[in-house]
Formats: C-alpha cells, sequence, structure tokens
C-alpha cells in the first residue's frame, strides 16, 4: 500500500526538515511512502480565503486519483490514539487499499470540494500546529504506527 502526505507549501525551517528527513528515512523499511507539495497560493488584499482555497484544491485535486482512500488533516476530525491509528492502517492494507493519501490543507484551510473527496476526516490535535510541524507530527505518527503493526519496540503503553 502506497502512503502520501500531501502538503501546501514547502518546508523551510532547516530543524523541521532534518526531523521530517529522519522519519522519512526510517518509513523505507515498512511501507512507500512520500510526501507531495502544491504551492501555496499567495494571499493579495483583492483575494478572499474562499478564492485561495479553490486554488489551491485544484492543485490538490490533480493528486488525488478516484480510487485513493482521501484522510483530509483537520483539527475538527476524528482524534484516534497511536494504536487505533496503527488499527486504521492495517484494515486498509488487509482490505487492499492500493493508496492511502492524507491531505494538510494551507493556512485557509481546505476547499468544500476536497472535503467532501474525503473518506476520513483526521485530527492529530485539536490545537492548530504550523504547516511545518503538522508534517513532522504526521511523520513521527505514521512511523509509530508500523513499529506498532510490526510489534516492535518504539512505542509502550
Amino acid at each position: 500500500m502506497k502512503i502520501e502526505l500531501i502538503v501546501t507549501g514547502k518546508t523551510e525551517d532547516d530543524y523541521m526538515k532534518r526531523g521530517i528527513s529522519v522519519y522519512t528515512n526510517r518509513l523505507k523499511h515498512y511501507c512507500a511512502f512520500n510526501i507531495a507539495e502544491i504551492s501555496s497560493v499567495k494571499p493579495v488584499s483583492s483575494k478572499s480565503s474562499e478564492d485561495v482555497k479553490e486554488k489551491e484544491a485544484i492543485a490538490l485535486e490533480k493528486l488525488l486519483a478516484p480510487t485513493d482512500f482521501v484522510v483530509l488533516l483537520d483539527e475538527k476530525g476524528r482524534e484516534l490514539t497511536s494504536v487505533e491509528f496503527a488499527d486504521f492502517l492495517q484494515q486498509k492494507m488487509n482490505t487492499g487499499v492500493r493508496a492511502v493519501k492524507f491531505v494538510s490543507g494551507g493556512a485557509y484551510g481546505i476547499a468544500a470540494q476536497i472535503k467532501k473527496r474525503a473518506n476520513l476526516t483526521l485530527s492529530l490535535s485539536q490545537m492548530t500546529f504550523s504547516h511545518q510541524m503538522v508534517r513532522l507530527f504526521f511523520v513521527e505518527q505514521l512511523y509509530r504506527a508500523m513499529t506498532i503493526i510490526r510489534n516492535e519496540k518504539y512505542h509502550h503503553e
């Protein structure tokens, strides 16, 4: 099963890049994982937040195939423990899902058509984090889930 994290904008801080790289490299032993970046739309005073979300949605839609299982990352989504997240991924693997794509929106959020396309909305926390931190937290949780699935000694209960 292929897992992809689709994000808006680039990771700019070196310490975030290093942390993301650590977990991305670890994930190579467990699954096919990729981070896809779309360009963020720069706000212009004449553009509303809805205009920005619509333009970002056009780029997002190009990365989503009809057969993809799409998970929207949003603070208003369903919260899972690390073990529940591992169980979710294992269930997707067991049922033959070919690709799970996790989508993290831009500064203004996600357009309505992407929200409708999502099969699940998942929250990493009810708090709001920077887009760069979401990437780091997500890749760490994905790595943790993979070690839980393989019953390895990374996660402790």
